[in-house]
């Protein structure tokens, strides 16, 4: 059983580790689209593709503590931290799923559309208002 875990899991890591060239885009530049991140029908597609590709590392209830969360290199975010919410931004999650996060597991997703990051992004950012 063990090794079915460690399989899906290199599986899982190597389908969102490809890398992006940093320099490639300019986030300050990307539209934000503000609609589509204070919906509730884009927050529910957020929370479902959380619970597919986040929830393993980030938890069920978005914070930080998944099954996979002791062996990371840094501690997976915890999305209800109300400390996490009011330092980041929308785009800020849309870099770290475009790029990864230097210095930890996170990796970058780029099996994920735009229209996908932008709604885990909806997601993530309204677990601290209004809960997993």
């Amino acid at each position: 059983m063990k090794a079915t875990g460690a399989l899906l899991m290199s599986l899982a890591l190597l389908g969102c580790s490809a890398k992006v060239d940093p320099s490639a885009i300019d986030y300050d530049e990307v539209e934000r689209p503000v609609a589509q991140l204070s919906s509730d029908e884009a927050r529910a597609r957020g929370r479902a593709l959380f619970k597919e590709k986040c929830a393993l590392c980030h938890g069920e209830r978005a914070d930080g503590n998944g099954v996979r969360s002791k062996g990371l290199s840094g501690k997976a975010v915890d999305f209800g931290s109300s400390g996490w919410r009011s330092n980041t931004s929308a785009i800020a999650v849309f870099e770290v799923l475009s790029e990864g996060k230097r210095g930890t597991s996170m990796p970058a997703w780029p099996t994920l559309s735009d229209e996908q990051k932008w709604d885990l992004a909806a997601y993530v950012l309204s677990v601290a208002e209004d809960g997993p």
